[in-house]
């Protein structure tokens, strides 16, 4: 019988502990080396449908499939009056000295299409939240007049966790965890596209950061992560193998 088998041998609930970290270690490794993997796929998906034509929501039918990750254009009037601030989003893009954890609101307003009853919701941008009152909304500038924006369309703007169902507010200002498409579809008596439109345009005038993140944003924290995993499983490693190799000399 060899030194290895040995060690395997007489010691039997020490392989198998050992056998249990390098599994979960690897395993774990794996994993976020499949994710940062999968964030760079939807980078690149993501950038070749931001690279087709850029659509019109004022002359094309758009569907949801259309319209999912690609470039839009849309002019109408902003509805301020229908308004929804989503609570508990965190900054898109953490500036420079200030806390990354920074919370805020989506400020998600519909736009009335010029020459066509129809509306199109609009992410306008994020706005920090007054920490003292969660009520008092930061000033946010809403032109009144016909625009013209241009984003990028997405089915929804993005969830966060909320316990149970939760009934649509009628208290104003409506701050919502989450937003539902189809049921402003159905508390408000218009016709309006299947989608949302993450607007783009770089403009603070208006209060609002629209900075939004990469989708290969968090891909270095994932390979560092992988590190530490795999690193964890070598040290299991040469834990049992170092430890076993001294009690083999022990016995000898």
């Amino acid at each position: 019988m060899n030194i290895f088998s040995s060690l395997i041998t007489t010691r039997v609930a020490a392989t198998l502990s050992a056998l249990v970290v390098i599994g979960i270690g690897c395993g774990a490794g794996v994993w976020q080396l499949n994710r940062a993997q999968q964030k760079i796929q939807l980078s690149e998906s993501l950038a070749a449908r931001l690279a087709l034509p850029v659509l019109s929501a004022n002359t094309e039918n758009l569907t949801l499939e259309d319209a999912r990750e690609r470039r839009i254009i849309a002019q109408g009037r902003f509805l301020p009056e229908q308004a929804i601030w989503l609570e508990n989003r965190p900054r898109p893009v953490p500036a420079p000295g200030t806390d990354s954890a920074q919370a805020g609101f989506y400020l998600m307003m519909p736009l009335s299409l010029d020459g066509q009853n129809r509306v199109l919701w609009v992410n306008r941008g994020w706005a920090p939240r007054n920490i003292q009152n969660r009520v008092q909304l930061p000033p946010v500038s809403t032109p009144d007049v016909s625009v013209m924006i241009e984003g990028v369309g997405y089915p929804h703007p993005g969830r966060v966790y909320e316990m149970g169902e939760q009934s649509i507010s009628l208290a104003q200002p409506r701050i919502e965890q989450n937003f539902d498409l189809l049921k402003e579809a159905a508390r408000h008596d218009w016709v309006q596209l299947p989608f949302i439109l993450r607007e783009s345009k770089a403009d603070s005038s208006d209060g609002l950061v629209r900075n939004w993140p990469s989708p290969t944003n968090g891909v270095d924290r994932h390979y560092a992560y992988a590190f530490q995993w795999f690193a964890l499983a070598l040290c299991g490693f040469l834990f049992w193998l170092i430890s076993g190799l001294k009690q083999y000399k022990r016995q000898r």
